[in-house]
């Protein structure tokens, strides 16, 4: 059976309410006598939840974007983020873990994930949530609202994703089922059953992101015993990780660990609430006032803000 996903158009949004592909369309008809410097309509490079025209208009989303300018150096030093050398850019940190952790309490990010009682199910919806990732909510509320089946062709997730798709139902059955392949060793710590099964993901086009996202809302969501033992920040090179090397100021793999683990316990965070939070920061998010006061005040104490 073939799932109907409302097809998405190069600029992540629905292919029918696009502006910009209106425009595009619109540009089709002769163009008005007058002189401009560049051509409107043709948008390059958009990047997932945000679009810019040649002619430098900026589209907002609701959410401010990059692209915010660093903060201005105020003399603000911490050496647990000896990258940051701004109050403003610290707190902005701050709200961004406070955010964050949010993701790990239950339900977690996809409350669709943990309402469903059949582990398998809940594995697979989680599995093309992840592999559509947060970046593109509205792709994800489609998934929940489709639901598509073990079996059904997930094509129009992107043009990679049946690929990825039949590796991950490879990867499972090799196991015998999605929660063989979660649950692995019963001795194991859930720590080291996030490390070990995060490791085991490695699937084309299922890069460090996707593999965190996912093993994070399962954990969330009740479905298995997992926990974030670290930023995995070796296996790729997403907004996290250069996020990551930007705050914490080294290209060092090791060293960013050490320095992340140490960032999180000073904010008495679990290290997982830096996967999401580092990707907001590096991007320019302003991720607002956090909901938990007393949460928010402990990581602004960890930061020296």
């Amino acid at each position: 059976m073939r799932v109907r996903v409302p097809l998405f158009c190069r600029h992540n949004r629905f292919e029918h309410s696009c502006s910009i592909c209106l425009k595009e369309k619109a540009a089709k008809a002769p163009a008005p006598a007058r002189r401009v410097s560049s051509s409107p309509g043709r948008v390059r490079g958009a990047a997932a939840g945000s679009a810019t025209a040649k002619s430098g208009t900026r589209r907002s989303s609701g959410v401010v974007r990059k692209q915010m300018d660093r903060a201005t150096e105020d003399g603000f030093r911490n050496e647990l983020i000896p990258g940051i050398k701004a109050t403003a850019d610290a707190e902005r940190l701050g709200a961004c873990i406070a955010l964050s952790l949010g993701r790990l309490a239950f339900p977690g990010p996809h409350p669709a994930v943990s309402e469903e009682p059949d582990p398998e199910k809940a594995s697979w919806l989680a599995f093309l949530l992840a592999l559509a990732g947060p970046d593109r909510p509205e792709l994800q509320q489609a998934i929940v609202a489709a639901r598509p089946d073990w079996t059904d062709d997930v094509e129009e997730l992107g043009p990679a994703a049946g690929r990825t798709a039949a590796a991950y139902r490879a990867w499972a059955e090799r196991s015998g089922s999605q929660l063989s392949a979660f649950s692995g060793d019963s001795s194991w710590s859930p720590q080291r059953r996030f490390a070990r099964v995060f490791d085991r993901l490695s699937l084309p086009g299922f890069g460090r992101d996707r593999r965190y996202e996912l093993l994070i809302t399962l954990g969330a969501s009740g479905t298995y015993e997992l926990e974030g033992d670290s930023l995995h920040v070796g296996q790729g090179d997403d907004a996290t990780v250069i996020g990551a090397k930007r705050a914490l100021n080294s290209g060092d793999t090791m060293l960013l660990e050490r320095r992340a683990a140490a960032l999180a316990e000073a904010c008495e965070v679990p290290i997982a609430s830096f996967d999401r939070a580092l990707a907001l920061w590096e991007r320019g998010v302003d991720c607002g006032v956090p909901g938990d006061a007393e949460a928010h005040a402990r990581i602004r104490a960890g930061l020296g803000v």
